[in-house]
């Protein structure tokens, strides 16, 4: 008997809880072990819990307990998350985690003292939810030379663009309904802003490329600023918007990391993944383009990739499974002024044909965009790929238009 002990029990660690009393025969089978769960660590009491008498308000119980071998962290946040982690690591304890802020923020400095442990630092559930990221590009994909990585991260988001896509909705009208369905929390700027997209390129990122990204240095833009408007361009052009995190390996010592609304090509296998479904295009020298797709999110989802981590610790307590990234002081990321995109151009000018005189003047070739109805003074073209700085300059210099929309193409 393997005695594991979970740290929360909201959504996540109650499904966790859920799965390993219900599959109880078939994680048997896995590892010819019984995984007994001797402490759940919460502030509030469950009596209508099968786990009832194993409560606790007291972390140590947890630390000093010799007989827990894997602890699940399903807190979230980074405080006091981090230092019971830390804390349960340092002892030798194996831990569990779905905490992308967590892993995003100190992933170099756990995976470090696991090792010095020999135990293991696992978090399978932090990207991709119930989608398997992290097991297959660590092992799976072991043999390619990664040199992109890119995807829908957030199923929040996407839910909110597919409205607005396909129904025509407001971004307000898509994230009220979507706070009302539960996809949404009341205060959704983790989501709408992209922080959490952007904590989950990150960890993609350090595990791909082998240093530590931390999200600071990575330049992250939300989906506030989408307008009907700009959906319907994307659409006559041939795409759709998402909110991609992209991290894209330019030589040795640089990657070019982003977190972005994007226009998307229809033919993109990203384009039509729609509602609260995450997609994540991992690009190697070996296999191509290989997408992991499913639902980023949700209570069993998310569980059952978490206690595939606790059933892959149990499998590893003698052994350590190797999974590491070194620390790192961000110098390879790209500055992002210098980062290369083609740019949607969005805007409104007196003078329509002088404004794009002047734009191709600037710009060299641009594409010039259409829609049904548009406004009689609403302009809109796709610049060839330039540096963001260069972009930025050119448009300081444009004259005779009031820009309203920026939006970068996805080369997906």
């Amino acid at each position: 008997m393997i005695s594991v002990a979970i740290m929360g029990h909201g959504v996540v660690g109650s499904g966790v809880a859920e799965i390993l009393y219900t599959h109880k025969q078939k994680l048997f089978a896995a590892i010819g072990e019984e995984i007994n769960v001797k402490h759940i660590l919460d502030l509030r009491d469950f009596p209508d819990s099968p786990f009832a008498d194993r409560f606790t308000k007291d972390y140590k119980d947890i630390v000093n307990d010799i007989e827990v071998r894997v602890v699940v962290e399903t807190m979230g946040g980074l405080h006091p998350a981090y230092e019971f982690v830390k804390e349960c690591l340092s002892c030798g304890k194996s831990v569990v985690t779905s905490n992308k802020e967590l892993v995003a923020a100190y992933g170099a400095e756990l995976l470090a003292i696991a090792s010095e442990q020999n135990a293991n630092f696992l978090f399978e559930a932090s990207v991709g939810g119930g989608i398997p990221i992290i097991r297959p590009i660590n092992q799976c994909l072991v043999a390619n030379n990664v040199s992109e990585i890119a995807g829908i991260l957030n199923g929040t988001t996407n839910f909110i663009l597919t409205k607005m896509i396909h129904e025509g909705m407001g971004f307000d009208e898509a994230l009220k309904l979507a706070q009302e369905l539960g996809y949404a929390e009341r205060n959704p700027e983790a989501d709408v802003e992209g922080y959490d997209a952007c904590r989950k390129i990150c960890i993609l990122a350090s595990l791909a490329f082998g240093k530590h990204i931390y999200p600071d240095a990575v330049h992250t833009e939300g989906i506030t600023k989408i307008t009907a408007a700009d959906v319907e361009y994307a659409n006559a052009w041939g795409g759709v918007i998402k909110l991609i995190g992209s991290v894209k390996k330019l030589d040795k010592d640089t990657i070019d990391i982003i977190v972005a609304p994007m226009f998307v090509p229809n033919n993109s296998q990203l384009a039509n993944i729609d509602d609260v479904f995450n997609g994540i295009m991992v690009r190697g020298d070996c296999t191509g383009d290989v997408v992991f797709y499913g639902k980023g999110a949700g209570k069993l989802p998310t569980a059952s990739a978490v206690v595939a981590d606790i059933v892959d610790s149990i499998k590893h307590l003698k052994s350590r499974k190797y999974l590491s990234w070194a620390d790192s002081d961000n110098s390879s990321v790209l500055p992002y002024p210098q980062s290369v995109r083609a740019m949607f151009v969005r805007g409104v000018a007196e003078a329509p044909e002088a404004a794009y005189h002047n734009a191709r003047d600037l710009f060299g070739d641009i594409h010039i965009q259409t829609r049904e109805n548009a406004p009689e003074k609403e302009i809109a073209f796709i610049t060839e790929p330039l540096a963001l700085s260069e972009f930025e300059e050119k448009c300081r210099q444009l004259e005779g238009i009031e820009i309203g929309s920026v939006i970068r193409i996805g080369d997906l």
